[in-house]
């Protein structure tokens, strides 16, 4: 019996490709509740508390990636030292090979793990040559920690920041557990600053961190969970099986889902780091309430989108060189962001979309007059977020279909084949999942000082308060979940 229990407790230790660890899973909490008694008992003592975080941290990663975790260690060291020869050097063209090298390898080892079968098909394709896919295994979250790890070697490169001076803490800046394998971006010059001040949590960073894991674990377990597996993919496998009206809101259901499930993880993340005594930036500000496509990109996946803009889109010329240069450089600038999301036509054409879009809203803006966007007011404000939702609806068509085939399908059931007299009997036979999504949006577009009120008060509670809270939240979580781990949407990227 004995041996038992250990062969089922080594088994749920290791690497397990089919249930790879997320946060909302019970070993993490398990795991979390170990880490953070031995955290807080090294509270006073920098290096062995920080080589722990580390270990836990690649710990981490292997339970999400298997042995693959030797290339976040092979992107840490040859960054760290990139950056430390790049600062003592003068002259520029040594320092652009340098940080020309460092870019290399961290987009060469991205490429080859995401992009390899996609560019070798595309070109056997345009050779009229057969191509089989190659059994490349692609290590969870390589986007975000080399764009990370990217960020850092770009600014010492600018003078932007000095490099640190010991391996170990660039080790704990890239491999930090709660971003490691689904962002937020956290840039250097806003972690680096946090690290060697005294580790402190006050009431209002723990309860803050406790009311974003809750609201995290809601809206990843309860709203996407739900709504993805008992609706949206059923109609996105198939859609021409069901109506057009089915078909439309399956596309509101899957709106929905991808943002309960990446602002789920990354509030969680935030949330988790603040329990450790760090501050990230937010990532996610109400998207749904944009009223442009500019807009959007400021409250979507804000970590993104100020790397593609502070070292692509201004690298590229931004807008100073030129109207049609600027529309040029909104178009590549997101059509590489598509690529970074996926190796696929359909991520490619998803971020054109919307690389167009901002070109034609920023062309609007310059007829108008107007050379930024301000926030329009009244039924202005009101018709602006009602056309930026539905365009950024019929974009994620294309973002969540496997291929173009299923994208027409979809939209042709919707064009001609809609049966709007189903309504009423397709809301009575999907009641919860219908429940779930009002429940959601509504909370998505209730006043944001409602949200801070809410939080104020989870601050404000006793610390059994927050406990029961947090508990309460486990339980329904566990009533609610399905037999299957469902992995956070954002670890293919």
């Amino acid at each position: 019996m004995s041996n038992f229990n250990f062969d089922k407790l080594q088994d749920l230790l290791t690497y397990n490709p089919e249930a790879p660890i997320i946060f909302s899973s019970g070993l993490f909490l398990w795991l979390f509740a170990f880490f953070m008694i031995v955290y807080v008992s090294l509270k006073d003592k920098y290096t062995p508390r920080v080589l722990f975080v580390i270990a836990f941290s690649y710990y981490f990663y292997y339970k999400s990636s298997g042995t693959y975790f030797f290339l976040l260690a092979i992107v840490t060291c040859a960054d760290f030292y990139l950056a430390k020869v790049m600062h003592t050097i003068d002259d520029i063209k040594k320092r652009k090979l340098l940080v020309a090298l460092s870019v290399s390898l961290n987009l060469g080892l991205l490429c080859y793990f995401k992009y390899t079968n996609f560019f070798s098909g595309t070109l056997a394709a345009l050779f009229s040559r057969e191509f089989t896919s190659w059994e490349i295994f692609l290590p969870v979250g390589i986007s975000f920690f080399t764009f990370q790890s990217m960020s850092y070697t770009i600014d010492v490169y600018r003078r932007d920041l000095k490099p640190l001076s010991s391996l170990m803490d660039y080790a704990f800046y890239v491999s930090f557990f709660p971003q490691l394998v689904a962002g937020p971006i956290v840039r250097a010059r806003d972690f680096i600053p946090q690290m060697h001040q005294p580790l402190l949590v006050t009431q209002e960073m723990f309860g803050r961190g406790i009311f974003l894991i809750v609201g995290g674990l809601f809206k990843k377990c309860i709203i996407s969970d739900y709504i993805s597996i008992n609706f949206v993919d059923r109609i996105f496998d198939n859609p021409t099986l069901y109506s057009g009206v089915e078909n439309l809101l399956g596309i509101y259901g899957y709106a929905l889902q991808i943002y309960c499930d990446f602002s789920g993880y990354s509030d969680m993340a935030i949330g988790i780091a603040l329990l450790l005594g760090f501050k990230f930036n937010i990532n996610f500000n109400s998207p749904y309430k944009s009223t442009s496509v500019t807009d959007f990109w400021r409250r979507w996946h804000i970590s993104l989108s100020n790397w593609l803009r502070d070292y692509l889109y201004i690298s590229l010329g931004g807008n100073r060189k030129g109207k049609f240069r600027q529309y040029l450089n909104l178009i590549i600038t997101m059509f590489l962001g598509g690529l970074w999301h996926g190796a696929s036509f359909n991520f490619v054409f998803w971020g054109i979309l919307h690389g167009c879009g901002l070109a034609v809203h920023k062309a609007y803006l310059s007829f108008i007059g107007k050379g930024k966007a301000s926030q329009p007011q009244g039924w202005n404000r009101f018709w602006g977020v009602i056309i930026t939702f539905h365009f950024v609806c019929f974009c994620w068509i294309f973002f969540r279909t496997p291929d173009f085939s299923y994208a027409t399908d979809m939209l042709g059931q919707i064009i001609t084949d809609f049966r709007p007299a189903i309504f009423m009997q397709l809301i009575s036979g999907y009641k919860l999942v219908f429940v779930l999504i009002i429940i959601g949006y509504l909370l998505h577009w209730m006043p944001d000082k409602w949200e801070q009120t809410v939080c104020e008060q989870v601050i404000k509670m006793p610390f059994y308060g927050k406990a029961i809270l947090m508990i309460a939240s486990i339980y329904l979580v566990i009533q609610m979940k399905s037999a299957e781990v469902q992995p956070f949407i954002y670890f293919q990227f």
